[in-house]
């Protein structure tokens, strides 16, 4: 059984006018996973419209998980007292921006985002107490460019490093792997892990010199304690699901293996998707569900099933909903 936590309140953190990381991507999610049939109850925007075309997953019910506000203590695992007195002053103040100018928040979007990590850590739960084998969690703001003292890049906080370490000490876990294919480098979840040797991270991701954040070289391969526990493997333009799959095959999960995590964690952006206007990669969504799949293997094999899985990028709202259900169709494979 797959689960999958979302909210209609993720709608409610908005990030005005022509913003790239925007409401109707939870509603655009919501609308493909109805018109697949995957959904246990109504989709709550029904007068959300988009053409997605022919979508499988009949039959394939996700367990709906309700997401609660998490308890501003989790923040700290990650991040700085000050770092998360900022965020909740600039919201407090009714509108602003956390960075140069794209992560922009309003009055509730501190409120939202508890909401979006309570939704990583309600399927965090799920999976660590057999609820579920995986789960999904469909949530914004995003959160893997939140450095432990600054926002940037759409998101306020790390989401999936919290989770990672809220696994570690909730269930007492000794080694959590995380594999992030969002376009962008996850230069938020790397700052947070990267002297860390009980934690794996891998990206891929656009080359740097040709994509934001600018961050994910190869020879950034961890710090002290934590070196070799960073694997970044960028690629240029036009790269494809063929390029990927290869990676994934010789390179991830080959070291996946040899770091043998109990928990695997995905960061799942869909940006590199053909479509999508942020970025230059060409992947297909059976190139996504064909990575999944791979994960999902690995993580059946040698984690128990266990995987969490966090809503990244994706900016083409049809081939984002798309995506989202390859996506969970291949997490319950």
């Amino acid at each position: 059984m797959v689960g999958f936590c979302s909210s209609p309140r993720y709608v409610e953190h908005l990030t005005g006018q022509h913003h790239p990381e925007r409401p109707d991507r939870i509603r655009a999610i919501y609308a493909a996973l109805s018109k697949a049939g995957m959904l246990e109850g109504p989709n709550p925007f029904p007068a959300f419209a988009l053409d997605f075309g022919p979508l499988r997953g009949s039959g394939h019910k996700l367990l709906e998980l309700a997401p609660e506000p998490a308890d501003e203590r989790w923040l700290l695992l990650v991040h700085s007292p000050q770092h998360v007195e900022h965020v909740k002053h600039v919201c407090q103040l009714g509108e602003g921006t956390l960075d140069l100018g794209d992560t922009t928040v309003m009055d509730k979007s501190y409120e939202i985002a508890l909401l979006a990590l309570g939704g990583l850590l309600k399927s965090a739960d799920a999976v660590m107490k057999g609820q579920v084998n995986a789960a999904f969690a469909a949530v914004r703001p995003p959160g893997h460019h939140a450095e432990p003292g600054r926002s940037m890049g759409f998101c306020l906080f790390s989401n999936l490093a919290i989770t990672a370490r809220y696994i570690q000490k909730v269930y007492n876990v000794g080694r959590v792997a995380i594999v992030d294919f969002d376009v962008h480098h996850g230069n938020g979840t790397q700052a947070a892990l990267e002297e860390d040797p009980t934690v794996h991270f891998v990206s891929l991701h656009q080359h740097p010199r040709t994509c934001y954040p600018g961050t994910g070289a190869e020879w950034e391969n961890g710090r002290g304690a934590g070196a070799g526990h960073t694997l970044n493997i960028p690629f240029m333009p036009g790269a494809g699901d063929a390029d990927y799959l290869k990676a994934m095959e010789q390179k991830v999960l080959p070291a996946l293996d040899r770091f043998k995590p109990q928990v695997l964690l995905i960061d799942a952006g869909f940006d590199a998707h053909a479509d999508d206007p942020l970025a230059q990669i060409e992947l297909s969504e059976e190139g996504f569900e064909q990575m999944t799949r791979l994960l999902s293997q690995f993580a059946q094999q040698h984690c128990g099933g266990r995987i969490v899985s966090a809503l990244e990028g994706g900016y083409d709202l049809r081939a984002l909903g798309r995506c989202v259900v390859r996506h969970l169709l291949a997490l319950g494979a």
